[in-house]
């Protein structure tokens, strides 16, 4: 989201209309629209769009619903995708989805209304605060009258130019951003996840049976490790800082500016000091099993962390997900988001870009099945789901001359 801010006549309002001009008729209720709407609206609104600019004008005319849900409107907007929706049908509605961008403007910046980093940190500033425009009315009069002339124009220069060349100059945009400190935090980083329980390899045995070593460097590590080809897992880890506190989430907090998520809280002591030093989210993993062997599977550490984090921050959940209904399990169990691993490096291997995404495709399609098995219509509504625990009893007596195989 690009948010053009200032004082009146700045020209905020006749760049947003210029913008708007490019494709389509800039009158408002033609393209141009405002924040006289519903969260639903706005969706519809992005996915009929698809890849042309959301405009919106005056961030300050927002009615009472939107009022309420701003901060939420501006973080969905910048996902690109809507939430699952059911229909009277009892079916589930098609998701809106969309690769736009959204532009608006108002008088004050965007972020003055917003406190949550999901939303800040979607959102690029832009303060208008000299006369752009000499002659603001006549140039507005041109644009009402001559519109839709520069998309196609544009269309053609981008053909001309070649993929290769529009990446390049992506990757010049994008390597500039990264010069500036408040680009770098707003644009290209949405938060920052701290793994505190990794600072060594585990005891993987596999890996060193197969001799395994990363054959390329990793860009996650880059900065502090630039020859990371070759290398072992546990040279990686020891590689990072050994001795972590809560003093260096709230460091890290401070320096970013960014949402700090903490990744390994397995207890509730654990959830209290990421807390109190400032987490914005927690991330609940046992590292597939990989790093203690013994420990706790996540699925049992999940249950604990959701009752002592208590919805005031999002939980993150890994490890051994594999079906739609291992998701189904973690949502109701206090997870906000499930995270998949295994699945999509085997994906990967087995069919590139294409092989990942049946992954998720496959994997959401169960998780839809359970949904409606289940009678849940809405992933709040699985939120709200009991699950019954069947513990496993080893001292069940059971004759293996009962056991049959048909």
């Amino acid at each position: 989201m690009v948010d053009l801010w200032g004082q009146t006549e700045g020209g905020k309002s006749v760049t947003l209309l210029l913008a708007t001009s490019i494709w389509a008729n800039p009158n408002k209720g033609m393209y141009y629209s405002d924040y006289a709407s519903t969260d639903v609206g706005f969706e519809a609104l992005a996915d009929f769009l698809n890849h042309l600019p959301v405009v919106l004008d005056d961030t300050s005319k927002r009615c009472q619903s939107v009022e309420k849900r701003f901060e939420e409107i501006i973080y969905n907007l910048c996902s690109g995708k809507g939430k699952t929706r059911s229909n009277k049908e009892l079916g589930i509605n098609r998701e809106n989805v969309w690769e736009c961008i959204t532009l608006t403007n108002g008088e004050k910046p965007i972020t003055s209304y917003v406190s949550q980093g999901g939303a800040i940190n979607r959102v690029l500033e832009v303060e208008a605060g000299e006369h752009f425009f000499p002659d603001p009315q006549g140039t507005m009069d041109t644009i009402k009258h001559n519109y839709g002339f520069a998309g196609m124009d544009f269309i053609d220069v981008l053909k001309d130019m070649g993929k290769e060349e529009i990446c390049r100059i992506q990757k010049e945009l994008q390597a500039e951003l990264m010069n500036d400190d408040k680009m770098q935090k707003q644009a290209i980083s949405l938060s920052i996840v701290l793994t505190a329980d990794a600072t060594v390899g585990g005891n993987r045995e596999v890996d060193k049976r197969n001799g395994f070593v990363f054959p390329v460097g990793m860009p996650i590590v880059e900065e502090y490790l630039p020859d990371g080809a070759g290398k072992t897992m546990d040279f990686v880890y020891k590689s990072a800082k050994q001795k972590l506190s809560p003093r260096d989430v709230e460091f890290i907090a401070a320096y970013s500016g960014l949402p700090v998520y903490v990744k390994g809280p397995q207890c509730r002591e654990d959830v209290e000091r990421s807390l109190d030093a400032g987490a914005s989210g927690i991330w609940v993993t046992n590292h597939g099993g990989r790093q203690i062997d013994g420990g706790p599977a996540a699925f049992d550490s999940l249950q604990e962390v959701a009752e002592a984090v208590d919805k005031r921050v999002p939980i993150v959940f890994d490890s051994g997900v594999r079906r739609g209904q291992h998701v189904f399990k973690a949502l109701a169990s206090g997870a906000d988001l499930v995270a998949i691993g295994r699945p999509v490096i085997y994906g990967l291997a087995l069919g590139g870009s294409i092989g990942v995404r049946q992954v998720f495709e496959h994997i959401n399609e169960e998780l839809r099945t359970v949904m409606q098995l289940s009678g849940t219509q809405t992933i709040e509504e699985i939120k709200h789901f009991k699950l019954r625990h069947n513990p496993y009893n080893p001292t069940f007596p059971v004759d293996p001359r009962d056991l049959k195989l048909y």
